[in-house]
């Protein structure tokens, strides 16, 4: 087992109300409970010695690892060759009424000897509450039941496994012949909860049976027959996966404190939901089809701009639980070392009350995206998006923290222009095509107002590009959506000539970096690899402008640096190695929409 596996060297398995990670090796070092923002049972990813992990591996020099996903569902194998045999261990979390919250939630290690004979070695080293809290174990009956505060976790086996004490953990080692299958079956509940009943054979074959056809149904109702299925598909899942479905919110990762550097402070806690990323995930599902998963975000966000529960004051902040709960007090873990001693760990997050106006465009081009928006937008739905609105009227013209959620003081950020040109021309459309009370005038004068600004203000003649803030030249990718929201035409000279500073500045290899930190400080130490968000937005943007041969080649070349079973974080370093918190949605719903795009230019360039 090594200390610190690649954070690529994982898949992840899920409920649509948590996930765990898995290493290669068969260790799941990542998993928190009852939700993705709960304290972690398992985090040894963030310190090998204290972070506790349940790890199900095979012992040995000459052992060969493979892992893969089971096609079109979340079910993840790793397989385990050596001399004497093959044996795999099958990881998949039941999907059960995901749909109602619930503090009970399993996972289930299914082992089975394929060929030959094969020796797993299994131990199971919680630790409460990042690990910061103890727990008491119980061993009875072939279970283990580990205590600890206001949550209990109980190991259950089938086939032949003897769980054995190990201080308060347990281990077993378990001997499979060939078509051998043994289970271990790890059930989180409230404390003082029941086990459920003890696992069988066939109550673990029949269980992955119903998660295998839970994914398979889901994963059909697709209308995505492109050039890149297999990926699409893959990258649907996970933002399938990485969505809270009690409430429809996504997270922006299933981790904290994974880092954008090794040995950098750039490690945040992304396991909230982002109204920018969630309102991209809800374009990038409703491209695809998936229409019921789009509009249960939509609810959340509507819910949101009607309660106007914020810690800021303003209407909406840019990021929230997945209860719509807008506290998200940021603390760092000390105790723990990071990642190959990346530090600090942070959980909650501190930008929460940051000001970032962009969030206004995004949200409400969310609630106006749909094919009958008569049907999804009620009255008092309007009225929220109208008064949001209203109150934009007053104050875009505020400098704030921009997008990348800069720690170094506010600036009149283009994008954030941008997004509220967006908020006010969806509105617009949206009064007009249902004959809703507005103050077009009003809105209209804002829009237009800000056109000219950005025009003005945010083109730099020096460098013959729109630049990241006002009075700077430092160019920005996120600028890249410029198009995309229909700001600027795909071959409006401006945005060509942007295009080209860009693939100048910010573009290495076909991959691209946010901007340049050193030319706009942001407060923190250290630097960053190219942001895979960005990279994938790049292909949209060459794709748009009629750069096929280009976009494609960015595309393809692109998909190489995804994980092996097809997962990206959020970065990627300067020798092709992911960084930052994993799997990441945004860098996956990118993903999706320059496949959409591409796929759309090159059909109609081979028309």
């Amino acid at each position: 087992m090594r200390r610190y596996p690649p954070i690529a060297d994982h898949g992840m398995v899920g409920d649509l109300q948590t996930a765990a990670l898995v290493s290669s090796e068969g260790v799941v070092d990542w998993f928190c409970a009852p939700r993705f923002d709960s304290p972690s049972l398992f985090a040894a990813l963030l310190d090998h010695e204290r972070g506790g992990h349940f790890a199900i591996t095979v012992d040995g020099a000459d052992v060969t690892t493979r892992q893969l996903y089971l096609a079109d569902t979340a079910v993840l194998i790793t397989r385990f060759l050596t001399p004497d045999g093959v044996g795999e261990v099958v990881d998949f979390m039941p999907v059960d009424r995901p749909e109602t919250a619930t503090d009970r939630h399993r996972l289930v290690r299914a082992m089975r000897a394929t060929r030959g004979r094969i020796r797993f070695s299994l131990t199971c080293r919680p630790r409460f509450d990042y690990a910061r809290a103890g727990h008491r174990l119980t061993l009875q009956d072939g279970t283990a039941r580990f205590t600890g505060p206001g949550i209990d976790v109980h190991l259950q086996t089938a086939g032949a496994v003897v769980l054995e004490r190990d201080h308060e953990d347990v281990r077993a080692a378990i001997d499979l012949e060939q078509g051998q299958l043994a289970a271990a079956v790890l059930t989180v509940c409230a404390a003082g909860g029941e086990p459920p009943p003890p696992p069988t054979p066939d109550s673990v074959r029949a269980e992955f049976e119903e998660t295998c056809a839970f994914w398979y149904g889901w994963t059909r109702r697709s209308r995505y027959r492109g050039r890149w299925q297999e990926t699409v598909n893959r990258s649907a899942i996970t933002l399938k996966l990485l969505t809270y479905a009690p409430t429809g919110a996504p997270v922006a990762a299933a981790t904290t404190g994974l880092p954008e550097q090794l040995g950098g402070e750039r490690n945040w806690d992304y396991r909230y939901t982002w109204v920018r990323d969630a309102s991209l995930s809800l374009h990038a599902l409703f491209g695809l089809g998936f229409a019921e998963e789009a509009h249960a975000f939509r609810r959340w966000i509507g819910d949101r701009l009607r309660e106007r529960h914020t810690v800021t004051g303003e209407p909406l902040q840019i990021m929230y639980r997945v209860d719509g709960d807008p506290r998200l007090t940021e603390e760092t873990l000390d105790h723990l070392e990071g990642y190959h001693g990346s530090a600090p760990i942070r959980v909650g997050n501190g930008a929460a009350d940051q000001l970032q106006l962009d969030i206004y465009g995004e949200a409400v081009h969310a609630l106006t995206h749909t094919d009958d928006l008569s049907h999804h937008m009620g009255y008092d739905g309007w009225r929220a998006l109208r008064d949001v609105l209203d109150w934009l009227v007053k104050n875009w013209d505020r400098p704030d923290e921009g997008i990348w959620e800069t720690r170094g003081g506010r600036q009149d950020f283009t994008y954030s222009r941008l997004m509220c040109w967006t908020a006010f021309d969806r509105g617009i459309r949206v009064a007009r095509d249902l004959a809703r009370p507005a103050d077009l005038t009003a809105w209209t004068q804002a829009r237009d107002t800000i056109l000219a600004q950005v025009m003005e203000r945010g083109w730099s003649e020096r460098r013959k590009a729109f630049v990241q803030h006002y009075g700077s030249d430092v160019l920005d990718a996120s600028l890249l959506l410029m198009p995309a929201v229909g700001f600027v035409t795909p071959r409006d000279p401006r945005w060509l000539s942007t295009l080209d500073a860009m693939d100048t500045e910010l573009v290495s290899d076909s991959l691209v970096y946010r901007y340049d930190p050193a030319a706009s400080p942001d407060g923190l130490r250290g630097g960053e690899g190219t942001f895979s968000l960005c990279s994938f937005l790049y292909v949209d943007a060459l794709a748009r402008a009629g750069r096929l041969d280009q976009a494609r080649y960015a595309f393809d070349k692109m998909l190489t640096y995804a994980n092996h079973v097809g997962l990206f974080a959020e970065e990627i370093g300067p020798t092709g190695e992911q960084l930052g918190n994993f799997p990441q949605a945004f860098t996956h719903l990118a993903l999706i929409t320059a496949a959409l795009a591409l796929d759309e230019e090159l059909g109609r360039a081979e028309r």
